[in-house]
């Protein structure tokens, strides 16, 4: 026989309609209003796919761009969502100010590197549609992660997501390097999932719920008392799981190989929209559900930040490859982002968003200079390629500059303010060692960060670079301006920050 599967929301149940004994169902308006941005881009993916597959070769670079313009489209439809809390599917997918926040950010840095792959893929002949559509099919992966209300929708989210990287990481087949990047990081994520996927049915076999506003009544209802020690256990591994999906250390190891094995657009988008899905996720996760847990959470968050700020600071002095710095930058980058989630308050998680939002500008626009470095043709990687940058290529020198600074966290540029507000959680919420640890660290990265720029104004120059695409000398100057002037929009964006997840507290 046939079967029907459906969600149907909690005031209102999906009808069932019999048509030449074949049984139908009709989702309710309201839902399909709910996850309208998600149901869009799902669309656009078929019709891109369908698109690609009639126009064959000719079709990479249109697909490319129609998919950068849906994620614009999309970004308008989550903002006209925007209005109150909304849940749907039975609660299993939620719409709120936290959520929107960071589907704004996923979605704009999707279209960002999306753009920048455009004119690499048509150099290295990999200017294939199926790209832009694995892309958007993890994009739809990534919005379903920051609207999950239940463990189960949170998985279906992830993998999703994680299948389109998976052979986004190895789509240049034609090298050694991005096969084997591909495929470590499928055997290192389908291992994570497990991990995830345990965690969750421990928490299920001893909480008998997965929905996330069960869970908090659950463990509300033990408050004060000492909850089941296989719900502990279950979190455990539910944080390792989603520290695997931030490159958290010890669940780092896959980072470095993988941002120099896969082609370099691939590298950026990895380092950009689902690090901020997986870390917007952690939030929500540890914030809702788990809320009244911070006892058990809390420790085990200080320690893979303090592991994350220390490794990633001290592993990227001896870096020449500006992928694998990068790489190391990224898990330094989490941990000083994990200082705000380690905070517990709405002060932190503030933090968090705040952090993300600077984080996505100046990762962008680092990749898009390493998409730059181009000479005679032929991509260059080494940190050594940049000497002289500042007599060839001035404005290029003064951009990365910019964003080298940013990172060092030397104010008034982005960086700074980033690292301000998440210390700031930190010492409101007495961690003290962990605000001065991270202080420290940042002292330490200022190294290598700086020593690029010592590089490119101070070495012999070397040949110049190509000159660059139209896409990345217009996202360079964008994030550019953006990392230089951020203290001109500070103030609003700290204000949405805090509006965003003032829900996650309001309860």
């Amino acid at each position: 026989g046939f079967g029907c599967f459906f969600f149907s929301s909690r005031r209102r149940h999906t009808r069932y309609i019999s048509v030449t004994g074949v049984q139908t169902c009709a989702l309710p308006i309201s839902d399909m209003g709910t996850g309208l941005p998600e149901i869009f881009l799902a669309v656009v993916g078929m019709a891109l796919l369908m698109l690609g597959a009639f126009r064959k070769k000719e079709s990479g670079t249109l697909v490319a761009w129609l998919a950068a313009v849906s994620f614009l489209v999309a970004a308008v439809l989550v903002l006209l969502g925007a209005n109150q809390t909304t849940l749907a599917f039975n609660a299993l997918f939620v719409v709120d100010g936290f959520a929107v926040f960071a589907k704004i950010l996923i979605l704009l840095g999707a279209a960002l590197t999306l753009l920048l792959a455009i004119s690499y893929n048509e150099r290295a002949r990999i200017n294939k549609f199926e790209y832009s559509v694995l892309v958007v099919y993890a994009v739809v992966g990534m919005l379903m992660m920051v609207s999950a209300n239940d463990l189960i929708s949170l998985y279906m989210g992830i993998e999703l997501q994680s299948l389109s990287l998976y052979v986004i990481a190895a789509f240049r087949r034609d090298t050694l390097r991005s096969s084997e990047a591909g495929l470590k990081y499928f055997v290192l994520g389908a291992l994570s999932s497990g991990i995830l996927l345990y965690g969750m049915s421990l928490v299920y076999g001893f909480a008998g719920t997965t929905s996330f506003d069960s869970l908090i009544t659950v463990f509300a209802a033990n408050e004060g008392g000492t909850q089941p020690v296989g719900v502990v256990v279950g979190l455990v591994f539910i944080v390792a799981g989603l520290a695997f999906k931030v490159s958290a250390v010890p669940f780092h190891m896959w980072t470095p190989d993988v941002y120099e094995g896969a082609p370099t657009p691939v590298t950026a988008f990895f380092a950009v929209a689902p690090k901020i899905a997986a870390m917007v996720l952690f939030v929500r996760v540890m914030f809702g559900p788990f809320g009244g847990l911070i006892d058990q959470w809390q420790q085990v968050i200080i320690f893979i930040s303090l592991a994350s700020m220390i490794l990633g600071s001290l592993a990227a002095i001896n870096q020449n490859n500006m992928k694998r710095l990068m790489a190391y930058s990224s898990i330094g980058n989490m941990g000083y982002v994990l200082v705000g989630l380690a905070a517990g308050s709405e002060t932190g998680a503030q933090a968090v968003l705040l952090y993300l939002t600077i984080y996505l500008f100046m990762n962008t626009g680092a990749f898009a200079c390493i998409l730059a470095m181009r000479r005679q043709g032929r991509m260059v990687e080494g940190i050594d390629e940049l000497a002289g940058l500042s007599r060839t290529n001035p404005a290029m020198a003064f951009v990365l500059s910019v964003f080298m600074f940013s990172m060092a966290g030397i104010p008034p540029l982005a960086g700074f303010f980033g690292k301000f507000y998440v210390f700031l959680a930190a010492i409101e919420a007495g961690l003290i060692t962990l605000a001065v640890v991270g202080l420290l660290t940042s002292v330490v990265a200022a190294f290598y960060y700086l020593r690029i720029v010592k590089v490119m104004y101070f070495d012999e120059p070397a040949d110049a670079f190509d000159k660059p695409g139209r896409e990345i000398s217009a996202i360079l100057v964008g994030t550019g301006v953006v990392t230089l002037l951020f203290f001109l929009i500070l103030s609003p964006v700290l204000n949405g920050a805090g509006q965003a997840v003032r829900v996650l507290f309001s309860a």
